[in-house]
C-alpha cells in the first residue's frame, strides 16, 4: 500500500476506526527487544504522513523512544454494521485493518491547533466525569514520521481493495 498515494484514505480510515474503537494500538520495542502495545486514544494524523498523540498515560513509549524510535500502529474498524455488511457480501467495501510504520519524533508542548482537534475529536463526551480524567489537561504531544503503510489482509474479502 503507497503510503503518499493512499494517504487521504489512511486518514478516513484512522477517522473510523477511532470512532468504534476509542483507540488504536501503538507497538514499539524495549532495551531488551520485546515487543509492547500501548492503546493510544488520542492519536491524530495530519496532511503530510505525519502525525501526533498526546502523551499524558504512556510510559513504555517515551521510554523506549530513546532507544529504539520505530513503531507500528494498528488501526481497526471494528463498527458492527461495516462488519456484519462485508460478512453478508464476503468482501469488505473499505479496509478492515491498517499498519502505519513509523518513528517516534520529540515530546514538545501541545499547540492551541493540536488541543483544538483533541477537543473536536472528544466533544461528544464532554460533561462526563471520565473525559476530564482522561483528555483534559493534556499538555504535550509526541510526534511520528510515518514511512510505511500496510493493509490487512484477509484473503479473498479483501483481495479486491
Amino acid at each position: 500500500m503507497d503510503l503518499h498515494a493512499n494517504w487521504n484514505k489512511i486518514r478516513q480510515h484512522f477517522n473510523r476506526s477511532f470512532k468504534s474503537n476509542f483507540h488504536v494500538s501503538i507497538a514499539s520495542v524495549d532495551v531488551n527487544n520485546n515487543p509492547t502495545v500501548t492503546p493510544i486514544g488520542s492519536l491524530f494524523l495530519n496532511n503530510d504522513q505525519t502525525g501526533f498523540y498526546f502523551e499524558k498515560f504512556p510510559s513504555k513509549l517515551p521510554e523506549h523512544a530513546r532507544i529504539n524510535k520505530n513503531i507500528c500502529v494498528l488501526g481497526v474498524n471494528s463498527g458492527t454494521l461495516f462488519w456484519i455488511k462485508s460478512l453478508f457480501k464476503e468482501k469488505f467495501s473499505k479496509y478492515p485493518a491498517i499498519k502505519l510504520y513509523g518513528k517516534l519524533g520529540e515530546r514538545k508542548k501541545a499547540t492551541d491547533k493540536e488541543i483544538n482537534r483533541l477537543n473536536r475529536r472528544m466533544k461528544a463526551t464532554n460533561g462526563l466525569k471520565g473525559n476530564t480524567y482522561l483528555w483534559g489537561s493534556m499538555e504535550y504531544i509526541r510526534e511520528i514520521q510515518f514511512i510505511k503503510a500496510e493493509k490487512i489482509n484477509l484473503g479473498k474479502m479483501t483481495s479486491e481493495l
